[in-house]
């Protein structure tokens, strides 16, 4: 009886420990699924649902990192690491990030020796053009200007 014990824990523990690979190798493919607030405000909730709670106003063009999707709902992530759900409808493929840094410079070309084209204070927002490369994201400012940011000092890629 008591072989058949150890047996089935041996069992059970190789069964767990395969389940814990499988999640982190699942974990590690899995990229990040970041999306912006679209062109108007969307109200935030603290279920999937018109009738849940309201936890806050999303200004246009906040960037938020999917979580869940659950339908027509999304659970997401914002900067803060606040967690709350947004209706899919009020979410845009338009790639947004908010500057993290007190001041982020963005520079003429993706290395530190480059010029600083424009700056960007701390909650500024930021278009997205060409996507990481090196450590460096191409963005633009709302007032046209583009430049080259360090991704440590940005959030939303």
């Amino acid at each position: 009886m008591r072989a058949l014990r150890r047996r089935t824990a041996q069992g059970s523990a190789r069964a767990l420990l395969a389940l814990v690979m499988l999640a982190g190798a699942a974990g590690a493919a899995h990229a990040l699924d970041f999306r912006s607030v679209g062109a108007a405000p969307a109200v935030l909730y603290d279920a999937p649902g018109t009738k849940a709670r309201k936890l806050f106003v999303a200004p246009p063009g906040m960037p938020v990192e999917i979580v869940v999707n659950n339908g027509d709902w999304s659970r997401v992530r914002d900067a803060a690491g606040d967690l709350a759900w947004i209706e899919n409808k009020f979410l845009t493929d338009r790639r947004m990030l908010v500057v993290e840094a007190a001041q982020a410079g963005a520079r003429s070309a993706a290395n530190d020796s480059a010029p600083v084209a424009f700056t960007a204070a701390k909650g500024v927002l930021l278009e997205v053009v060409e996507p990481i490369v090196s450590g460096w994201i191409k963005v633009r400012h709302r007032d046209g200007d583009i430049g080259y940011v360090k991704a440590a000092e940005v959030w939303g890629e």
